[in-house]
């Protein structure tokens, strides 16, 4: 008998990838490094990493952790000694006691996100979530084959959810509602009152709230707080990657209400079994009086550099209704300038050298009329970007 030869058949893929979409911004890196390769400059406003390295305490600690040989497993929840850093800093930094029994460290902030989804969704069941907003959140919900209902937010309500999307938008199968403050791809806060309001919401519907905080500490003001200051039911995500200038070490946490905790960590110990164990020890330095001091002079320029950067855009043209006070985005109308974001930023690179991201990574809500800057490049970058998108729009 003879056999059918090799790729004869097409491979199985199951259904749900095919609303799995790629970062599409990836193919415009990838672009930008061939252009980089053959000697052009380039000027990266695309990706929502920060340019700071890890700070050196927390360097110290990880090459201390490596050289001690403290590469075993560590519990799945997390170092006790980690769980413990993180408790004192949400009394530190916003007089809230959250007990480290709640806290449990995870493999990056997705990791969190994924372990909310798996745990509170059955398949059909909605988690309601903001358009635009970060693509990875709906199709964490879609992977465990809950459905994400995307609603469209604006400038009316700093393109954030708000207390009356979800009386609105709950259904009979809304088990969560998801949101970012401050949002990639936005960079705007929800305020405290609406935050609370929201809270309420899901609480009195049955539900749970999910409040993704890895901008925290990139808000350039003092008007915020965690949601964990104003209930104790929601489960909030934090990232080591953003503020604490670590994203390859894959490292985030959550915290959640008591009964889930024990649910959480079954699942973790399952799908991946404990966070990186040299990153954990690492991130204990993170909390360091040093090492926040640091933190903070980095947010001090990161503000500098949005003060520069946001008139300046809407000097060129772009529509930009909410100033962001968070995180290091500018989430830019450019209807004024193109009907086709995705090729304004393609022709953008290849003739002017300058990379951003088009609207189309971040949802359905009129993607072919914004782009994002991320403002992670010295404010002298980013000079230079904008004196070449003004001759690239023939200014």
């Amino acid at each position: 008998m003879t056999r059918p030869a090799p790729g004869a058949r097409a491979a199985r893929i199951a259904r749900r990838m095919a609303e799995i979409e790629p970062f599409h911004v990836m193919a415009l890196l990838a672009r930008a490094r061939v252009l980089e390769a053959q000697g052009r400059s380039i000027i990266h406003m695309e990706i929502g990493e920060p340019d700071f390295p890890t700070p050196e305490p927390i360097l110290r600690a990880g090459i201390r952790a490596l050289e001690k040989g403290e590469l075993y497993y560590t519990p799945t929840p997390g170092l006790p000694q980690l769980r413990q850093a993180i408790s004192g800093f949400y009394r530190a930094r916003y007089g809230v006691d959250v007990s480290p029994s709640r806290i449990i460290v995870t493999t990056g902030s997705s990791a969190a996100l994924l372990l909310a989804c798996a745990v509170l969704l059955d398949p059909g069941d909605e988690v309601l979530l903001a358009d635009p907003g970060y693509p990875a959140n709906r199709h964490f919900v879609r992977v465990v084959e809950g459905v994400p209902r995307a609603l469209p937010v604006d400038a009316a309500t700093d393109y954030q959810l708000a207390p009356d999307h979800l009386e609105r938008g709950w259904g009979p199968r809304t088990v969560a509602a998801l949101v970012a403050s401050p949002s990639n791809p936005t960079g705007t806060l929800i305020s405290t009152e609406r935050l609370s309001a929201m809270a309420e919401i899901a609480r009195a519907k049955g539900g749970t709230l999910i409040v993704d905080e890895i901008y925290h500490g990139l808000v350039y003001g003092d008007d915020y707080t965690t949601a964990l200051a104003l209930a104790d039911d929601v489960i909030v995500i934090n990232s080591f990657s953003k503020y604490f200038n670590m994203t390859g070490w894959r490292l985030g946490w959550m915290v959640a209400p008591e009964h889930y905790v024990g649910e959480l960590d079954k699942l973790a110990q399952n799908l991946y079994l404990a966070a990186p164990t040299p990153a954990q020890y690492a991130a204990l330095a993170a909390f360091e009086p040093e090492t926040l001091a640091i933190l903070a002079t980095r947010t001090r320029e990161l503000k500098a550099r949005r003060d520069y950067l946001v008139p300046a855009l809407r000097g060129l043209g772009f529509d930009i209704p909410v100033t962001p006070q968070g995180a290091f985005y500018i989430y830019a109308g450019c209807g004024k300038l193109t009907k086709d974001s995705f090729a304004f930023a393609r022709g953008l690179l290849e003739e002017a050298g300058v990379a951003i991201t088009p609207g189309i990574d971040f949802g359905r809500n009129a993607p072919e009329r914004h782009v994002r800057f991320a403002y992670t490049s010295p404010i002298e970058r980013l000079q230079e970007g904008v004196r070449r998108i003004s001759q690239f729009l023939g200014n």
